[in-house]
């Protein structure tokens, strides 16, 4: 139940549509048993006698119908007396003196009741539609900013595709239980009120004998939503399998391809589509159950009051024939809106499947998050010092950086190396606040980087990896991207800062081309000096190059290394290298090694020693004699 209050809670902005639909369905319902009430005097006058017409004396045996009539009015009161008070109202409004007269009016009445009702609908439907759909444009936009929000470390526990799925499919399951809220929790139930109204009026023991199979109706549809919530569940996973392996497979259709693995491919993506077809199939199942069980039982319903009631008709002592022709017409009216609130149920236990998946990322807090009394980090030459910082990973028992004490000066660059896991990402990831120390503070220019705002100390760095994201998107709105309002100029001196602007303008369109996704249309040295031009664009304080590199041919190495040596001039440099002929000018080197810092100095004196760094060197040149001041 409060997953299904905080769903409605996404209402509350469209107060104002869900209250004229309400209103129009009030107005539906009450045409809706008018349509019903006015089609005995129709029938009446139709095939009735005329008013003033001959009276005979009855046959033995038979029922004088009139006299009966007359003697229930005079005598009954309570539910009879007002059955009978609105009879004589309604045929004071419709009856003229000649059945041509009555059967115009009727007919007008109709046509009229009809056009409202129908206008009535519509406006439901428009302003129902208006509301459902602004309640799943506004949680999904909820979910996306919360997904921007949530730290990396997030990313790397869920699957991308289970992401999406949660965005997409998840979000479009809710839709569903916000219209059987508002749509048939208010329209339906209105329905079965104004019919059973209709039932009672005409005789509340015929509608009592109609109401004892209504407990056993609920327990089954109460039973069937238990489990189709389960296998709505499964279903909803079934499918974030799907989207899963579909986006792997075309994300890595260069690897699938080289392998030669389009076969295994095929054969996991068709085992999952089975998985998810018998989910399916369970699913509709359970939802399609409810359906013909409310039928049978109404149907049951109907058939004991047909013949409970007919009885009583013969014997004249309950109904007359036309009160019992309006009772079963009303009744069988009443079958449709119940049987949508029984299939109600199970929308609502499919809509709540799919909200638990999706409040489970709304309600996942951000690791990573602004101090209450959090300050802008102005925008300067800026200095990092580590003083005694720990880290651990979650799911990790060995700490990834164990007691680093660091000092980078403003303006100096630094190569971070050492082996394959190490600790380098790590280090810098922590710079970048992708995530806070286990142990020890991180300062810039002596502030604790938890002092201040994230998106502030983000504004001061740039970021340049080997591992290059492009947008599908214009090289122009590449380069500017995280630069809002720049001009051309700027982007095009960005562009030829980074040894960019001569393949940019032998482009079809130049600056207005689209790369395609990820920037897949240019080559690797291509994409790498527009990252480069992103980060002078975006003029940072602090820089960070992971392998920038390493990927390169000669000729792309030595254009994308002109670019970077321009960018760092004058501003404070992380790069993390694992080839160590791209470090030898920079001001310091630290060499780390299973999280500690196990060696730091210029190249040329790290060489000398006879350490980590060395045998570094060593293994890449293959020449231990070779000694580089």
């Amino acid at each position: 139940m409060n997953v299904y209050v905080r769903i409605l809670s996404y209402v509350k902005p469209y107060w104002y549509f869900m209250v004229g639909a309400i209103c129009c369905m009030t107005c539906f319902a009450l045409m809706s048993s008018a349509t019903v009430w006015v089609a005995l005097p129709f029938l009446q006058t139709l095939f009735g006698q005329e008013t003033v017409q001959e009276v005979r004396a009855p046959q033995p045996g038979q029922i004088d119908l009139a006299q009966d009539s007359a003697n229930r009015l005079e005598t009954r009161t309570g539910m009879s007396g007002l059955r009978e008070s609105l009879k004589e109202r309604t045929n004071a409004l419709i009856k003229r003196p000649t059945k041509q007269g009555t059967l115009e009016r009727l007919c007008l009445i109709i046509l009229f009741i009809l056009v409202l009702k129908n206008i009535s609908s519509y406006l439901q439907a428009y302003l129902m539609a208006y509301a459902e759909n602004g309640v799943i444009k506004d949680l999904r936009n909820h979910l996306y900013i919360h997904l921007h929000r949530l730290s990396l470390s997030y990313f790397h526990r869920e699957r991308t595709g289970e992401l999406i799925s949660r965005i997409s499919y998840d979000v479009m399951k809710i839709n569903g239980t916000i219209s059987a809220a508002f749509g048939t929790l208010i329209k339906e139930p209105m329905l079965v009120v104004v019919y059973l109204a209709i039932l009672l009026i005409l005789s509340w023991q015929l509608t009592l004998v109609s109401l004892i199979l209504l407990p056993i109706s609920i327990m089954i549809i109460t039973m069937v939503g238990r489990r189709l919530r389960r296998s709505s569940t499964a279903s909803q996973e079934a499918m974030a399998d799907l989207i899963s392996t579909l986006q792997e497979t075309v994300a890595g259709v260069r690897v699938v391809k080289a392998f030669n693995m389009e076969s295994f491919e095929i054969g996991k993506f068709k085992r999952q589509t089975q998985h998810y077809f018998r989910t399916l199939l369970r699913l509709t199942h359970m939802h399609n159950l409810a359906s013909p069980i409310t039928e049978v039982l109404g149907s049951a319903v109907g058939i004991a009051i047909l013949w409970y009631g007919g009885q009583q008709v013969l014997e004249g002592d309950l109904l007359a024939p036309e009160d019992f022709l309006t009772f079963f017409l009303a009744m069988f009216s009443m079958m449709k809106p119940v049987k949508e609130l029984g299939q109600v149920h199970n929308r609502i236990q499919e809509g709540i499947a799919a909200a638990d998946r999706v409040f489970s990322i709304l309600d996942t807090a951000p690791e990573i998050s602004d101090a209450p009394d959090a300050a802008i980090l102005p925008n300067q030459r800026s200095g990092i010092r580590f003083n005694k910082v720990s880290f651990s990973y979650e799911q990790s028992s060995q700490p990834a950086l164990q007691n680093i004490e660091l000092v980078i000066n403003a303006g100096e660059t630094v190569a971070l190396v050492g082996p394959s896991g190490g600790g380098k990402s790590t280090l810098v990831d922590l710079v970048v606040r992708f995530y806070d120390p286990t142990e020890g503070t991180i300062e810039i220019n002596r502030r604790d980087l938890r002092t201040v705002t994230v998106a502030s100390l983000r504004d001061n760095m740039g970021i340049v990896t080997q591992d290059v994201i492009l947008f599908n998107d214009t090289v122009r709105n590449n380069i500017a991207y995280g630069v809002e309002d720049t001009s051309l100029d700027r982007i095009k001196s960005a562009a030829v800062a980074a040894n960019a602007d001569d393949f940019i303008g032998q482009l079809p369109q130049g600056y207005d081309t689209f790369i395609g996704e990820r920037g897949l249309r240019l080559s690797g040295g291509e994409r790498q000096r527009i990252a480069v031009a992103r980060a002078i664009l975006k003029d940072p304080q602090i820089l960070v190059f992971d392998e920038a590199t390493s990927s390169l041919d000669a000729e792309s190495e030595l254009l994308v290394q002109e670019a970077i040596e321009r960018l760092m001039k004058g501003r404070t440099a992380l790069v993390i290298a694992h080839r160590l002929a791209t470090v030898q000018k920079v001001d310091k080197v630290i060499v780390i090694d299973r999280g500690r810092i196990v060696q730091t100095g210029a190249h040329g004196s790290l060489i000398q020693e006879d350490g980590l760094y060395r045998k570094l060197y060593n293994l890449q040149f293959r020449d231990p004699e070779v000694v580089t001041e």
